[in-house]
């Protein structure tokens, strides 16, 4: 699991803020979170949201492949739409959902958010907006409240269509709302003009309105899987070893559970508490178990590089990227990571590693490896692409541009590089 710097946003704070909470499934997200969303990236927990979000995007007509699971570090429940390209949930909601159905039942709504051009309809009214100051921004996003509500009332009745078209139930959406409920009486009563209470239904309207529906469904009574409730389950696992203290993990997983989820759990907690060499065993006895699982290879390559062992970790990343086949581009950038970490001589796998991950998957890390394989050969002007392009995902569109107005003249002209060069060196932020 690696994290991922943040991404800015490239508009107005309000706007963004504005946007973010006509397409949020629980509370509006803050501003901060609009324009610094802190992520994190791993292959395993990707593919099994990618698993979730496949038959609801396609049941949508939103198709597959065009719309990506976005993972966002936060502890609260809530999951949002910013565009029509991406869908992003917070680790909080990812934690305390019990079941993959509750996930799905997020991923519905928001798929309703798209697939009804809610982003588009709210993006022009605010683009119509003469006068641009604060003030009638403000006052801008008040008229639109109305339609914040209704908004998020089509992406419920949407949803529902949408789990039972895949022949999923509703319940785990009542019980998101459910528990949205009990999270806004609380908060009511400490901020009872909250922003929440005046841009969203109420949660209990919300259960009242779908759970008729959803319990008229023939599917109602559907489970969810038995090996895709213990992806779920181990998926949880992760996210509290990562992401939790050391001693939350062995609360929640204590010693007396010896279900897959829990020593997996435990031997990341483990990791951080004690260190690789109290953690390795754990990790050894889950590949022992399971040999064939390429996310116990890769948690195993990952305790030894946070240790300052990447020449170790070099070949069970092999082993990861050869179980893992063509779909972990992720686990690509990994091993070639850890041969740049180890000074590998080995140049041009690490070049085709990092080049071979970027078909599938354009993201910064895989930029950077780039850039330093090409300065070591020399190669400064795609050093210095390669170090705008990560940039330029990365958001830093200044620094971006620096470095990409410095590789432009020494590239070759009309080139691909050379016309990519003067795409980011031209660009303007919209708006």
């Amino acid at each position: 699991m690696q994290n991922q710097p943040k991404i800015r946003a490239w508009w107005s704070g309000l706007a963004a803020a504005a946007v973010a909470l006509a397409v949020a499934l629980g509370g509006p997200a803050r501003p901060a979170e609009a324009q610094g969303l802190s992520f994190i990236r791993d292959t395993e927990i990707e593919d099994l949201l990618n698993d979730y979000a496949s038959p609801i995007f396609r049941a949508a007509g939103l198709g597959s492949g065009r719309i990506t699971m976005r993972i966002i570090r936060h502890e609260s429940f809530n999951a949002f739409v910013l565009d029509g390209r991406n869908v992003f949930i917070h680790t909080g909601t990812l934690q305390v959902s019990e079941t993959p159905n509750q996930v799905i039942g997020v991923i519905a709504h928001e798929a309703g958010h798209i697939a009804n051009a809610h982003l588009s309809d709210l993006r022009s009214k605010i683009a119509a907006d003469p006068t641009r100051g604060f003030l009638s921004q403000f006052l801008f996003v008040g008229v639109m409240l109305s339609q914040i509500r209704g908004n998020e009332l089509v992406a419920d009745q949407a949803g529902l269509r949408y789990l039972n078209a895949t022949k999923q139930s509703g319940r785990g959406m009542i019980e998101t709302f459910e528990r949205f409920a009990q999270e806004e009486t609380f908060t009511l009563q400490r901020t009872p003009q909250s922003l929440f209470a005046r841009t969203h239904p109420f949660a209990a309207d919300r259960i009242t309105q779908l759970r008729s529906r959803a319990q008229a469904s023939p599917f109602w009574e559907a489970r969810d899987p038995a090996p895709l409730q213990l992806r779920h389950d181990m998926m949880r696992a992760k996210i509290s070893g990562y992401l939790d203290r050391p001693q939350i993990v062995f609360n929640r997983y204590p010693q007396s559970d010896q279900s897959l989820p829990a020593r997996y759990g435990r031997a990341i907690g483990t990791f951080f508490l004690s260190g690789v060499d109290r953690a390795l065993p754990l990790v050894d006895a889950l590949i022992k178990e399971q040999p064939n699982n390429p996310y116990f290879h890769e948690i195993k390559a990952d305790f030894l590089m946070r240790s300052g062992r990447p020449a170790e970790a070099v070949p069970i990343l092999r082993r990861a990227t050869q179980l893992a086949g063509q779909n972990a581009p992720l686990i690509s950038v990994r091993l070639a990571q850890a041969m740049v970490t180890a000074d590998s001589p080995n140049i041009d796998e690490i070049i085709g590693l990092a080049r071979k991950s970027l078909i599938q998957d354009p993201n910064p890390q895989a930029y950077r490896i780039l850039a330093n394989a090409f300065y070591k050969q020399n190669r400064l002007p795609e050093a210095d692409l390669a170090t705008a392009e990560a940039l330029y995902l990365e958001g830093d569109l200044k620094q971006a541009q620096i470095f990409a107005k410095r590789a432009l003249p020494r590239l070759k002209n009309g080139s691909p590089n050379w016309i990519r060069a003067g795409d980011i060196v031209n660009f303007k932020i919209p708006g």
